[in-house]
């Protein structure tokens, strides 16, 4: 299925985009049939199949998350009210910059003709960081391990949740807490592990994850459209209207899902334990504080 990708940036990095495009040009990519740079959120929002929001106001140093929340209400309104006067109403819209899922809700609460299922933000990445972790620990590789869920907001609060994912180990398929036999490294620094990951790369490399979040959206997208394999099922943050795990409603959440025809559906029926309860209404307070904060801003922006 050949691509046209279209790049939105700001007019003082219209330079930098033209890099950008001729490396994109320079991969010589078997299904990219073309490549528009533009500064002009008409051209670059008019009919999308697809939108992925990248853009955010990074957190600078001395900076409250408030402040962080402000600057990312006023973006994420702009792109949303954009969506609804140019995309395709049948527009899927992934939001990866941060703080993601409250940028996820904002930008969905601005475009009211597209359906809020529509909506999804980016927690592959912190869901492939789980399989990978649990992949090294026993010497596998990260496709032998699936169904490992992430549960909740995209920051340090998330939940990563092994409790239901397996691990082809010899030929067949073993719960992760039977192959591991190690509770306490699953409940402790397994999981800090995955929460801080972001926070490690940024102090390893200086800058913030790219080529693994890269991997994550490609991942997250190509799900969308394709669907998930039979018997799998993966980690996004949608709206929680109707889920079944105690989640409030009108929270943009990150869950187990599976998708097909393009259509995302909870994964029902997981047996949710105490420790994971207590890990999941945690983020959830985290994200309805975001929410109230954000809002604030919305009415008044």
């Amino acid at each position: 299925m050949p691509i046209i990708l279209v790049l939105l940036d700001i007019t003082p990095m219209m330079g930098v985009l033209d890099g950008v495009l001729m490396e994109l040009q320079d991969c010589a990519l078997p299904l990219l049939k073309d490549v528009i740079a533009t500064d002009k959120e008409d051209v670059a929002f008019k009919d999308l199949d697809v939108a992925i929001l990248v853009g955010s106001m990074p957190r600078r140093e001395g900076m409250e998350r408030k402040d962080l929340l402000k600057a990312n209400v006023k973006i994420f309104k702009s792109q949303g009210a954009a969506l609804d006067k140019y995309a395709k109403k049948s527009v899927k819209v992934i939001v990866v910059g941060n703080p993601a899922n409250t940028n996820c809700l904002t930008a969905s609460k601005s475009a009211p003709s597209i359906p809020k299922e529509n909506f999804s933000c980016l927690t592959r990445l912190d869901h492939n960081r789980a399989k990978a972790q649990i992949a090294l620990k026993l010497g596998v590789t990260a496709n032998d391990v699936k169904n490992v869920i992430i549960w909740g907001n995209h920051s340090s609060t998330q939940y990563p949740d092994v409790n239901h994912a397996k691990v082809k180990l010899q030929g067949k398929e073993v719960g992760v807490y039977e192959a591991l036999k190690d509770d306490s490294w699953l409940k402790g620094e397994f999981v800090t592990t995955v929460q801080q990951r972001g926070a490690a790369v940024i102090k390893a490399r200086k800058l913030s994850s790219a080529m693994s979040a890269a991997k994550a959206i490609c991942d997250h997208v190509r799900d969308i459209w394709f669907g998930t394999p039979e018997g799998e099922f993966v980690s996004m943050g949608v709206i929680s209207d109707g889920n079944s795990y105690g989640v409030p409603d009108d929270l943009l959440y990150s869950f187990p899902v599976v998708i097909k025809n393009k259509t995302w559906k909870f994964v029902e029926g997981l047996p949710i334990n105490d420790f994971s309860r207590e890990k999941m209404d945690l983020t959830a307070k985290e994200l309805t504080e975001e929410k109230e904060s954000a809002f604030e801003f919305l009415s008044s922006a």
